[in-house]
């Protein structure tokens, strides 16, 4: 329940300060970096070594990868064919290709499945989403704001992405088995629990109720895309395809199910790509995903 309360608080504090003149609002770009620089890092750090790998982790690890590359085919497809921009189109691909399954899905799953089912919550978010995020998040950012980069330019900024430098670091120490002393780990925990209220105060800076803009069709379709057609895609692939009916596949299938993830607009925003619709995106996913999950929750009830 804190945690609601503090979406709905940040949020909203946002969008108050919107409206004080004195206040710059222009400060998302530097809270987006804080994010980027120093809380996601921060998280990969701290769960990474602590993960025990297993072939049985294909699952919950592989959903957050087929989510983006649907999205990838569907937005840059549909995009090519109607004369989308190239920044409309990597917005749609970072919002709507990535769930947001630590913030929002850790309690909500720890809600419904108990303590047992963070586990495999934090498979599908930190070796699932957040790696997606870290290197084809980042691929995409890049292509998409500049048109026609580089190969290596793009090469270059995910090698150099700071979560991405700190998952590689995480993974070594993760197979030598070594890890961090306590203290340092409960640093890890605080600098990463700043990452949500940042986050969202960045979008609630951001996010405009403009009835006229352009944008709200393409949220509708966004928020289509994300909440309903990827759960459903999931759904039958793992249920009906590949006969998985066990608990970890329904904590997997909750986690696709979840809203769009806030670092994935933050990326979209840091790299100028639509920041008003991937704030929107957040904005009005988050409430409108607490419904469309109780109804997959119901429906996943039957298998």
């Amino acid at each position: 329940m804190n945690n609601f309360i503090l979406i709905f608080l940040f949020l909203s504090l946002g969008l108050v300060l919107q409206r004080v003149k004195q206040f710059p609002t222009h400060i998302y770009k530097t809270l987006n970096k804080i994010v980027i620089y120093f809380c996601l890092p921060a998280i990969t750090l701290y769960h990474i070594p602590k993960i025990k790998w297993s072939s049985e982790l294909l699952f919950p690890i592989g959903a957050g990868w087929i989510t983006y590359f649907l999205a990838f085919a569907f937005f840059h497809f549909l995009g090519r064919r109607n004369g989308w921009s190239n920044k409309l189109i990597g917005c749609l691909i970072l919002t709507a290709g990535l769930s947001n399954s630590s913030f929002l899905g850790y309690p909500i799953i720890e809600a419904l499945f108990g303590k047992k089912g963070l586990e495999t919550a934090v498979l599908v978010d930190q070796p699932g989403t957040f790696v997606v995020v870290s290197t084809l998040g980042v691929f995409t950012a890049a292509f998409y704001s500049k048109g026609s980069p580089n190969a290596l330019e793009i090469l270059k900024k995910i090698i150099l992405f700071p979560p991405f430098v700190m998952f590689v670091v995480s993974c070594l120490m993760n197979i030598f088995r070594f890890d961090l002393n306590e203290n340092i780990q409960s640093l890890l925990l605080k600098i990463g629990s700043l990452v949500t209220p940042l986050a969202l105060l960045s979008v609630g800076l951001q996010l405009t109720f403009d009835r006229k803009s352009q944008h709200w069709k393409f949220l509708r379709l966004g928020l289509f895309f994300k909440l309903i057609l990827v759960p459903f895609v999931i759904f039958v692939l793992y249920v009906f395809i590949f006969n998985q009916r066990s608990e970890v596949i329904k904590i997997t299938l909750m986690q696709t199910a979840m809203a769009p993830m806030i670092t994935g607009a933050i990326l979209a925003s840091t790299y100028g790509l639509k920041p008003k619709l991937s704030s929107m995106m957040i904005g009005f996913g988050i409430p409108i995903s607490f419904v469309t999950l109780a109804v997959w929750y119901f429906v996943l009830s039957f298998i």
